[in-house]
C-alpha cells in the first residue's frame, strides 16, 4: 500500500476519555474512532489487525476440529424465556421490537440460539460430539462503557458450543479447547495465563479464563511462581466488596502485598493484573434440559446433550496486544497482528535517487508478498518517523541522506535501534528479519 492513497487519519490528539495507552494510541494512530459510547469503527489499519487475529482464531479451531457457522445477530427473546436468562440477564440485553411488536434481543451471547440449532438435527450418540462456533459480533449494554474497545457495548466475538453424549467427553472437549486457545494466544505473541475462574451468568462449573497480563488490566488475579496454577480472586474471595478492593489496586501497589496461602505445588504465589480474553465452560445440561434438546443413547432412551462453551474476545485482543506492547510513542505490534510488517520512509520525496530505490523496494518485496507501506507522502522527515512510530510497523526503512554513501537504516519498533545496512544488502537483510 502506498501511504499516499491509505486511509489512515493519524492525530496528536488524545481523546479526552482515554485513560489507557491502548484506546489513545488505536485512536490517534488511526485504527479505530468512536461512533458513540462504546461503540466504535474498525478503519481500515484497525481492520487489517482484526481480520489477522480472526485469521489466527480460525485456524486453530479448525485444526481441533471445530466447525464454522454464523448465526443470527438478532435472537428471539422466547428463546432467553425458556433458559430464564432473559432476566437473569437484566439490563445488559438491548431488547428491541420490530413492526409487528415482537421481542428480540441483539445478541450478547448464544447459548440458546446454538443449542435450538442442534435440536432435532443431531439426534442420535453416533452423531456426537459436535463443536460449532461463529466468529460475530455482539451486543452488551454496559453501564460504563470504557477503555476504549476493551470495554465495549459492540464488539466481535468467537463463540464455540460442543455436545456430547457424556459429561466425561464434555470433560475432553473442554481440555482440548483450553490447549488450543494457548495455541492461539501463543502464536499471538502474547505473554498469558489460564486462570480457575467464576462462572458468572452463562452457569455451568469447572470454568477457566484466559488473561492477557497487563498492568493496566481491570482484573486480579494470582498465579504461581514455578506451576501453572491460577485464579481470578474472585474464586478465592467470597465477599464482593473484598474482591472489588483488589481490583481497584494498581498493580504497583499489589506488588506490595503477600498472600498467606501457598499454591498446592508448595511455591508462593503472586498477584498480577490480566485482561480477560477467553472464557471457556463446562455447562452440563442447564440449557439442554431447559430447551428440550435431547438425543438418543446408546439404549435408545432420550438424553440432554451435555455441553460446553468457550468464548474469545477477538476485537478485545486489538487493545490487548498493545497494553502489553507499547511504548511512550504509540503501539508496538508483535509480527503476527502487525496491520504492515515493513514502512519504506523516503526521507526527501524530491530526491530522485531515494525515490528509485524505494520504488525498487517496495515492488521486490511485494513480489515476495511481504505486507509494505510505501511512505510516498511530502512530508518532514520527522513527522513521518513519528507516524511510523504512533503505528507501530515492526520494521521501518529510513530512505535518507546516507544514501550517498551507499547505505540506508532500517528502524526495530521493539528495540528502537537503527542499523545502516548497504542498499544492496537491504532486501535481504529485511527478509532474514521478517
Amino acid at each position: 500500500m502506498r501511504r499516499s492513497r491509505a486511509f489512515i487519519p493519524t492525530t496528536k490528539e488524545v481523546p479526552s476519555d482515554a485513560t489507557l495507552p491502548s484506546h489513545q494510541f488505536l485512536v490517534r494512530g488511526g485504527f479505530i474512532n468512536q461512533q458513540g459510547a462504546g461503540l466504535y469503527n474498525f478503519m481500515p489499519l484497525g481492520k487489517i489487525v482484526l481480520e489477522k487475529i480472526r485469521k489466527i482464531v480460525k485456524e486453530e479451531l479448525d485444526k481441533a476440529g471445530c466447525n464454522e457457522v454464523q448465526l443470527s445477530f438478532v435472537t428471539p427473546i422466547s428463546l432467553w424465556d425458556k433458559s430464564g436468562r432473559s432476566d437473569t440477564m437484566g439490563k445488559e440485553m438491548l431488547r428491541i421490537q420490530d413492526r409487528h411488536q415482537n421481542d428480540f434481543v441483539l445478541s450478547p451471547t448464544n447459548e440458546e440460539a446454538m443449542v435450538e440449532l442442534v435440536k432435532n438435527r443431531v439426534t442420535s450418540y453416533k452423531d456426537l460430539p459436535v463443536n460449532l462456533y461463529q466468529i460475530n459480533t455482539k451486543f452488551r449494554d454496559e453501564a460504563r462503557p470504557r477503555y476504549g474497545i476493551l470495554r465495549g457495548r459492540e464488539f466481535l466475538m468467537k463463540d464455540g458450543y460442543s455436545f456430547h453424549s457424556s459429561k466425561e467427553d464434555m470433560i475432553r472437549e473442554f481440555n482440548l479447547m483450553q490447549e488450543t486457545y494457548k495455541k492461539i494466544f501463543t502464536r499471538l505473541g502474547l505473554d498469558f495465563r489460564v486462570v480457575d475462574a467464576d462462572s458468572g451468568a452463562i452457569g455451568g462449573t469447572g470454568s477457566k479464563e484466559i488473561h492477557v497480563l497487563a498492568n493496566s488490566g481491570e482484573d486480579t488475579i494470582v498465579v504461581c511462581d514455578t506451576c501453572d496454577y491460577g485464579a481470578n480472586i474472585e474464586t478465592i474471595f467470597e465477599d464482593e466488596a473484598q474482591v472489588d478492593a483488589y481490583n481497584e489496586k494498581s498493580y504497583e501497589e499489589l506488588t506490595k502485598l503477600e498472600l498467606e496461602q501457598k499454591c498446592s505445588c508448595g511455591s508462593s504465589l503472586s498477584f498480577k493484573k490480566g485482561i480477560e480474553v477467553g472464557h471457556i465452560f463446562q455447562l452440563g445440561t442447564t440449557y439442554t434440559s431447559a430447551l428440550e434438546a435431547n438425543f438418543s443413547d446408546e439404549n435408545g432412551k432420550p438424553k440432554p446433550f451435555e455441553m460446553g462453551t468457550y468464548g474469545i474476545g477477538v476485537s478485545r485482543l486489538v487493545a490487548s496486544v498493545i497494553e502489553q506492547n507499547h511504548d511512550e510513542n504509540g503501539c508496538i505490534w508483535t509480527k503476527e497482528t502487525a496491520p504492515y510488517t515493513v514502512n519504506i520512509m523516503v526521507s526527501n520525496i524530491k530526491d530522485e535517487a531515494q525515490v528509485t530505490l524505494g520504488e525498487e523496494l517496495y515492488l521486490k518485496l511485494l513480489g515476495e508478498n511481504v505486507e509494505v507501506m510505501f511512505d510516498d507522502r511530502k512530508e518532514r522527515f520527522g513527522f513521518k518517523m513519528k507516524d511510523a512510530e504512533l503505528i507501530g510497523f515492526p520494521y521501518t526503512v529510513i530512505i535518507g541522506k546516507e544514501l550517498a554513501n551507499g547505505l540506508v537504516q532500517i528502524y526495530d519498533r521493539k528495540t528502537t535501534e537503527k542499523t545502516s545496512v548497504k542498499t544492496g544488502d537491504v532486501f535481504s537483510t529485511i527478509m532474514e528479519l521478517i
